[in-house]
């Protein structure tokens, strides 16, 4: 285990080690969903789809991944920081 995690309960450090990863990994796989899609968010890939400037097939598909990835990373976020918070109140 990384050392920033040795002032904290052993269940508390595994949540949140897997929590940062999670929030790595999703971060990283939606800016690449949306680089290969050359737009920077997922309303911009919307609006490319909608308009004809892309195939729908797959960029939807790809939109829909983004989107799941922007909401997994928040979840994971939103995971950690409650995680803190416990531990901060303790």
């Amino acid at each position: 285990m990384d050392p920033i995690f040795d002032d904290l309960p052993p269940e508390t450090a595994m949540q949140l080690q897997l929590a940062s990863r999670l929030s790595y990994e999703t971060r990283e796989n939606r800016r690449l969903v949306l680089e290969a899609m050359g737009v920077a968010d997922e309303a911009a890939l919307l609006a490319n789809i909608v308009a004809g400037r892309v195939a729908e097939h797959p960029a939807y598909e790809h939109y829909l991944a983004a989107c799941i990835l922007r909401d997994t990373h928040a979840a994971a976020r939103q995971a950690m920081a409650q995680a803190l918070h416990e531990v901060n109140t303790q």
